[in-house]
């Protein structure tokens, strides 16, 4: 993943724990070999919930598209679909 995202002029709107909690995830992401992606991804999820932070919808959506943006369709594949993890996980720790 590389910096640009950090520009975009949507991330300003957002909460500042939230910013720092991406730039931690996204060297966390860039040290991470492929084959251990989605243990990574799942983890910071969880560890962003610990911390209490929560991304609504829109800033999920947005994370979404700033990350996959120089992806291959197949990356963008694997990203929606932990993305739909993500949400059922974060579902059943709301229960």
């Amino acid at each position: 993943m590389n910096a640009n995202w950090k520009q975009d002029p949507r991330i300003k709107k957002m909460n500042p724990q939230k910013i720092a909690l991406l730039n931690e995830f996204a060297n966390r992401v860039e040290r991470t070999p492929k084959d251990q992606l989605m243990t990574t991804l799942l983890s910071l999820n969880a560890e962003a919930s610990q911390r209490g932070i929560q991304f609504n919808d829109e800033e999920t959506d947005l994370l979404i598209s700033i990350m996959s943006a120089n992806m291959t369709p197949n990356e963008r594949s694997r990203m929606e679909t932990l993305r739909m993890l993500s949400k059922n996980l974060m579902n059943r720790n709301k229960k």
